[in-house]
């Protein structure tokens, strides 16, 4: 019997060939199989709560941590959500930034480590997920920044990722830049970006085409109803996009 959060037969026989192999014959004691971890992994994802408090049927949360680091490090995590990204319907492709907040569990992480991307302002710490969502609201590609940067900074190194020919992106009037419409023209792809308001030439936007552009917002609600990205508690960025990656893996998959 599912308990809460876990995946079904059919999510996990999605994905299951692409985790690593389970090693059956290593002495000692026998390890957890890669299904009980993922799930364990969503479990902390899905409710936010820190891994000392996962549930004991997983089995050590230092098991499963230690797991979860691996496959980040190893890229297992991110091949998974780029193979099912290849299905992604690029005809339209909608671009925006979602701040979280940076809970004071996220400071501390050594200095000349890893990166953690968290950026301090006046309304705190906090951290910026960038997005590029398909034609039906499924992520195709992500990236973290500090909380502060500006999201036309993004813009470009995301957009480099994907191919635009004869792609339509909509973005909203903060992507109004003479050098990433430039960008989307010379590859082939075609803006729905308004013009900021006050410019002195306003470009053509086709605004019925636009209101396309809440496929984005709504895949941040549902990214955001992981409490664990919901509210950054991870030090490191790389950990805390690794959350990011499994619930994008997730929707992918429902």
């Amino acid at each position: 019997m599912l308990k809460r959060y876990e995946l079904t037969d059919q999510e996990w026989n999605q994905i299951a060939p692409l985790l690593p192999p389970e090693k059956s014959n290593r002495p000692g004691r026998p390890s957890k199989d890669n299904r009980t971890m993922l799930n364990a992994m969503v479990w902390i994802a899905r409710s936010g709560a820190p891994w000392r408090d996962l549930p004991e049927r997983y089995g050590p949360w230092e098991t499963v941590y230690s797991r979860f680091r691996k496959w980040i490090e190893d890229g297992f995590l991110d091949n998974i959500f780029h193979v099912l990204s290849l299905e992604a319907e690029l005809e339209e492709l909608s671009m925006d930034a979602s701040i979280v907040k940076a809970h004071q569990h996220s400071a501390g992480a050594k200095k000349g480590g890893q990166s953690n991307l968290i950026g301090h302002s006046r309304g705190g710490a906090s951290t910026k997920i960038h997005a590029i969502v398909d034609a039906y609201g499924y992520p195709v590609y992500l990236r973290l920044s500090e909380g502060q940067r500006n999201d036309i900074n993004m813009a470009i190194p995301l957009l480099e990722q994907i191919s635009l020919n004869g792609s339509q992106v909509l973005a909203d009037r903060g992507y109004d830049s003479n050098q990433l419409i430039d960008y989307i023209y010379d590859h082939g792809g075609e803006p729905t970006i308004p013009s900021r308001k006050g410019a002195r030439f306003e470009r053509h936007c086709d605004w019925w085409l636009y209101k396309e552009r809440h496929l984005v917002e709504c895949f941040f609600l549902k990214l955001k109803a992981y409490r664990r990205i919901a509210t950054r508690y991870d030090k490191l960025a790389s950990t805390y996009l690794g959350f990011i990656c499994i619930a994008s893996i997730l929707i992918w998959l429902k």
